[in-house]
């Protein structure tokens, strides 16, 4: 047995670690981001539920999944890493969990309570909820409604927050449910409801969400069937048979495209920037940021195409341009919901005013998105004007002027948006806490310094800034 990782620059410091990035010319070369976050859950949590071993390679390492590795062994499981990146995870059958003796730490992560909420519902077990002050301040009443409907009962502060205690039920109902708001975690934690639930629990959406779950489900053998709904076929009806019996499975987790996206805004709005990043998750549900890029007029091409584990994966190659504005993004906001932090730097880099509305769900992610990055593009100089569901953005048609401090605020996305906003401006720009980059994409720095970023970290258990700069430069010659 491999010891779990300590996810580095991790939670407990006193002090913050801090981040200066420093405006560069161009970014070049080849890398590779850290295993999709969403596949990395669902594997973990539908592996602990198979009949035998199975093994996962590729898992993402981050404080989010480390924790969904850890509740499920809590509940019995038998979760154990062999290898960097690699797991083997011994199931105990749908209807196998048992009660956890403790809380279930969730940390900052969202995705692991949500969907272990839909999953614990329909077994017969007591759990408590516990988080950070970040999933603390998020509402879990869009995954409250349906479980209540299967016939769990929750107990949670003012009746929607972190801590909870859900007592799931020995006699589950199948339900014939639809989210009121398009949302991956809803569909999937009903879904996973469905599994020790006798009948067909379906769910209707009337806009596609990322299908991960139901690629996965199937795999693994669950009786599910997927079918268009509506006039223009853009909503889904999902039906499951529950008391499935779930086989074992070999899975590659491709690269996370929310990561991916990152360095590929940042040498899209570089001129003279080419990169290539290497084996991403292109799920067309998720490819929503590749779309807005190109609309934006940026040169990228997706290569080497497979299918790996039932996901489609493909190489990223990005060439550096001039951005112009958008007025919206196309297709459905959902595709690209985690993307828009970035996305709103991209604009602040384009040619004319970019408009993004619908946007209202950024408001309850980890942090109030739209909030925190109208703040941070001020903060760099740009005219930015924010709406009730998103955010009017004044390009400057070229560098931003830089300087000023991001408070990322409990948010791992808005600090990696506030690092790709010091690459891209005429000054540095402050990070005041980089530690929750941790809960998605511990070695960021690293990467983009493979691709020429010059990113500095300061803090307890850093490296001293100048030999930290010199490593992420890479010897790249950014003058």
């Amino acid at each position: 047995m491999v010891t779990d990782p300590v996810p580095s620059e991790s939670l407990s410091y006193d002090r913050p670690l801090k981040l200066i990035a420093h405006p560069v010319r161009h970014l070049r070369g080849t890398a590779r981001v850290p295993g999709d976050k969403s596949l990395s859950h669902r594997a973990i949590m539908l592996s602990a539920l198979a009949v035998g071993k199975s093994f996962i390679s590729g898992l993402l390492e981050g404080e989010d999944v480390l924790a969904t590795a850890a509740a499920m062994r809590a509940l019995g499981a038998t979760v154990t890493r062999v290898g960097a990146g690699a797991w083997e995870v011994h199931g105990v059958g749908v209807g196998g969990l048992a009660t956890p003796v403790q809380a279930l730490d969730m940390g900052n992560s969202g995705t692991s309570t949500r969907l272990l909420m839909g999953l614990l519902a329909s077994h017969d077990l007591t759990a408590t909820f516990v988080g950070d002050a970040s999933l603390t301040r998020r509402p879990m009443a869009r995954i409250i409604d349906p479980i209540t409907l299967i016939g769990a009962s929750v107990s949670a502060r003012e009746g929607r927050f972190l801590p909870l205690t859900l007592v799931g039920t020995p006699e589950p109902l199948p339900i014939d449910y639809s989210p009121a708001v398009a949302s991956a975690q809803v569909k999937s934690a009903v879904l996973l409801a469905g599994l020790n639930t006798p009948g067909t629990t379906i769910v209707r959406e009337k806009v596609a969400t990322r299908d991960h779950t139901e690629r996965l489900l199937t795999a693994m053998g669950a009786d599910l069937r997927v079918d268009r709904d509506g006039e223009s076929g853009a909503g889904r009806i999902i039906r499951l048979a529950g008391h499935a019996e779930l086989n074992p499975i070999t899975l590659s987790v491709p690269g996370d495209i929310s990561s991916a996206a990152f360095p590929v805004v940042a040498a899209a709005a570089l001129p003279g920037s080419d990169i290539l990043i290497e084996g991403v998750g292109v799920n067309p549900l998720r490819s929503g940021i590749v779309d807005a890029l190109i609309a934006m007029g940026s040169d990228i091409r997706l290569e080497n195409m497979q299918t790996l584990s039932g996901e489609p994966v493909a190489d990223i190659r990005v060439r550096g341009g001039k951005l112009h504005a958008i007025d919206g993004v196309p297709g459905d906001p959902s595709r690209m919901i985690d993307e828009f932090p970035v996305l709103f730097v991209a604009a602040a880099c384009a040619h004319g005013t970019s408009r993004f509305t619908g946007l209202a769900e950024l408001r309850v992610k980890e942090s109030d998105r739209l909030s925190a990055m109208a703040h941070a593009l001020a903060q760099a100089g740009i005219r930015v004007e924010e709406l009730e569901d998103g955010l009017v953005i004044h390009g400057c048609g070229g560098l931003v002027p830089g300087g000023g401090h991001v408070d990322p605020r409990l948010d791992h996305r808005i600090a990696m948006s506030g690092a790709i906003l010091g690459l891209l401006a005429e000054r540095p720009v402050h990070v005041d806490d980089a530690t929750p980059i941790a809960t998605s994409f511990p070695d960021f720095a690293t990467v983009m310094g493979a691709l020429g970023a010059d990113i500095e970290l300061t803090g307890p258990h850093s490296p001293e800034p100048s030999a930290s700069r010199a490593v992420f430069l890479n010897g790249q010659n950014n003058d």
